[in-house]
């Protein structure tokens, strides 16, 4: 089996009313919707079972902790880390101190946005990033974030087998 943490930052528990023109209609509970389907679709067509936990917060710290937990319990993690993407140290080195497999997403493109926004302090350090596909990017990250994670897993079976 496979875990991955679907991690959001601040604001975005207001996804479906704040901005929709930017952010799409869908709200975050339509997302971990459409990724569970997703999920159940990827598990069937092979390769074992995948489990998906969520979380949302506004506060910095305690995104950084869920990174952290994430990525030293082996677990891949889906990171929508809205405006902390620019501005995070603490979470980009929570991603490389844990050694998580992250995946950085936004809903919008960011690069066709206001200049602040083009910058990520998350990328250098994030596996992909995958921007400007709406709520699309979350299973766009889970099809790209499921192999890896499988691969990995068998990589460190091997070496446990020899």
């Amino acid at each position: 089996m496979v875990a991955i943490h679907v991690l959001n930052g601040p604001n975005l528990n207001l996804l479906g009313q704040r901005e929709p023109e930017v952010y799409g209609r869908l709200s975050l509970a339509d997302i971990e919707t459409r990724l569970r389907a997703r999920a159940e679709v990827l598990a069937a067509a092979g390769g074992g079972a995948i489990s998906l936990a969520f979380a949302q917060t506004n506060s910095e710290g305690e995104l950084v902790t869920l990174v952290q937990n994430a990525g030293l319990a082996g677990a891949g993690v889906i990171l929508n880390a809205g405006a902390y993407t620019h501005t995070s140290i603490a979470l980009r080195d929570a991603i490389s101190g844990s050694r998580a497999l992250a995946i950085e997403v936004h809903l919008s493109n960011v690069h066709a946005r206001e200049q602040f926004r083009h910058h990520s302090v998350i990328a250098a350090v994030a596996h992909g990033v995958i921007a400007g596909f709406g709520a699309a990017g979350y299973e766009l990250a889970l099809e790209a974030i499921v192999p890896l994670l499988r691969a990995r897993t068998a990589a460190v079976e091997g070496v446990g087998n020899h």
